[in-house]
């Protein structure tokens, strides 16, 4: 009788220990227990049971009669990485001399340098690390009797594949888009560039999401004080969750209150290889196709991919062309409003009859007007990103077709209206950067209530307003106008016109301060001399 309850009392102080052990690793998290069946009670506690954490038990491992866990998550992992490397290795019998007698501790090490043959495989130490690395895809192997486990990379999935960027396509050129896998993301820009000077340097922001952003730099070429203030930038980024680029956008750029970019985006991965050999800084973000640039100037957000793969005479006609169709896009509604109501002896007289007589039934003010149709195109464009691809384009096109009709028959806008609002949404869509289109999206309802208020005068007096805004703008130190204002005129060759590559020898001045040479002298094209 005695000895029962004296074995009673052991087992209670026995399971009151590890109640104990329980709650301290459960509260502390620094650090795994050595018991087992503890770290997965935590695993499971911490997790709250989710269906999609798995747990397989061994009571053998490498031979050993030693009690092991394998952790991963149902759906982030590889399961040919799961069944053939990690499974597989663990599972072997007469792995280990067992007359050696190994400690737990010695079986972890074995497993992290012996027996797993995956890529990357790491010391695991704390129920944080554990829980942190399951979560990105890594697969946690633990052992009963050590307070160490091992980590090994099995991130695997559904994922989508390689496609081409659906918002940036080009006649000439690579046909590869980004995808949401950062790391692919990063193998497609090293495709690229093959340089052991292509540097990463890795952050995790978000306290739920604990996403990853990664910066890429070529060393020795971009300015290091850029590279300085980027990652001050995001180290200083305490939020709980990081969805997309545009979160890391918002809390890095340069000024919050301005309708112009200070950063760009891609889904190109020759656009920021090109960006990167230029000296700037890529940014990319897990789970979004979509790469931060910076620093950039306005000229570059009327810059694409394909006028570096094109002539330089049609890549420069082009790169103005888009520059005009900004204005026009900005300025259209608002100069058709300001002739017609304020300056009608500016235009031809046959031209003013004709808008005379379209304006006759019209009973509102080309202001209303303007903004009715302006309004109601933006309605058109909203509606057809969100309605399902198969008939968003269709319902657009029908949708702008019979109103723009009927608000003619009608006789509640002119039809002058109707070609001054199309043509300005065509010109909206000629940059090939959304972000500056959007820029011109905001100020041009601003340019129509001054031209409706002071005319031309009011015209003038907002571009000069835009122009001293922009002159004051910065992206990561670096002037929103240059190299036009500060003007370098050797940066000339590629903003406004691009000369021929041969020409091109330097780098732009200010974003480089140190490697500006981009290639050798005297590569200008000519017959040899056999030939001459």
């Amino acid at each position: 009788m005695f000895f029962f309850k004296k074995r009673s009392r052991s087992a209670a102080r026995s399971k009151t220990r590890e109640e104990q052990m329980f709650q301290q690793v459960l509260t502390d998290g620094t650090a795994l227990s050595d018991q087992l069946d503890i770290n997965l009670r935590i695993i499971r506690e911490r997790t709250g049971n989710s269906p999609d954490i798995i747990i397989r038990r061994l009571d053998q491992v490498v031979g050993c009669e030693i009690r092991a866990a394998v952790i991963f998550i149902d759906g982030l992992v590889n399961d040919q990485i799961i069944n053939h490397s990690i499974m597989d290795s663990l599972t072997q019998t007469n792995s280990v001399d067992i007359a050696s007698s190994p400690t737990p501790s010695q079986i972890v090490g074995l497993i992290q340098n012996r027996f797993l043959s995956n890529g990357t495989v790491s010391e695991l130490n704390s129920m944080d690390q554990l829980l942190n690395a399951v979560l990105a895809g890594n697969t946690a192997i633990l052992v009963n009797g050590s307070v160490k486990g091992v980590l090994a990379s099995s991130f695997g999935g559904e994922q989508r594949s390689v496609d081409e960027p659906q918002s940036q396509t080009v006649i000439r050129g690579p046909k590869e888009g980004f995808t949401e896998n950062i790391r692919t993301n990063t193998a497609l820009i090293r495709r690229k560039i093959k340089s052991p000077d292509l540097w990463i340097i890795n952050r995790k922001i978000g306290r739920q999401t604990q996403t990853d952003v990664s910066i890429m730099y070529l060393h020795g070429i971009a300015d290091e004080k850029i590279v300085k203030e980027i990652l001050q930038r995001l180290d200083r980024i305490d939020t709980d969750s990081i969805l997309e680029s545009g979160y890391i956008e918002e809390f890095i750029q340069d000024r919050t209150f301005t309708p112009f970019p200070t950063i760009t985006n891609t889904e190109r991965p020759d656009a920021v290889a090109g960006a990167v050999l230029e000296g700037k800084v890529a940014i990319l973000v897990d789970g979004t196709p979509f790469v931060l640039i910076a620093p950039i100037t306005i000229f570059k957000l009327f810059q694409s991919s394909e006028d570096y793969y094109q002539k330089h005479d049609i890549a420069t006609f082009l790169r103005l062309l888009r520059m005009v169709s900004f204005v026009l896009s900005m300025l259209l509604p608002s100069l058709y409003i300001a002739i017609t109501t304020f300056h009608q002896q500016m235009l031809p007289t046959l031209l003013l009859i004709s808008l005379a007589a379209q304006r006759e039934g019209v009973p509102f003010p080309a202001l209303v007007e303007a903004f009715a149709m302006e309004i109601t195109f933006e309605v058109l464009r909203e509606a057809g990103v969100r309605m399902p691809r198969a008939i968003g384009s269709a319902i657009s096109i029908v949708g702008a077709l019979v109103l723009g009709q009927a608000a003619v028959q009608a006789g509640l806008v002119s039809a002058a209206m109707v070609i001054i609002v199309s043509f300005t949404a065509i010109a909206s869509f000629v940059a090939p950067s959304i972000s500056i289109s959007n820029s011109a999206r905001l100020l041009r309802f601003g340019f129509m209530i001054l031209a409706a208020t002071l005319g031309l005068f009011g015209i003038i007096a907002g571009m000069i307003a835009v122009l001293i805004h922009l002159s004051g703008l910065r992206s990561f130190g670096i002037p929103y106008l240059v190299p036009v204002a500060p003007f370098i005129p050797s940066d000339q060759k590629d903003t406004l016109i691009r000369v021929p590559w041969w020409a091109m020898k330097r780098r732009p001045r200010l974003i480089n301060t140190e490697n500006v040479t981009r290639q050798s002298k005297n590569l200008k094209p000519s017959p040899s001399e056999d030939n001459q």
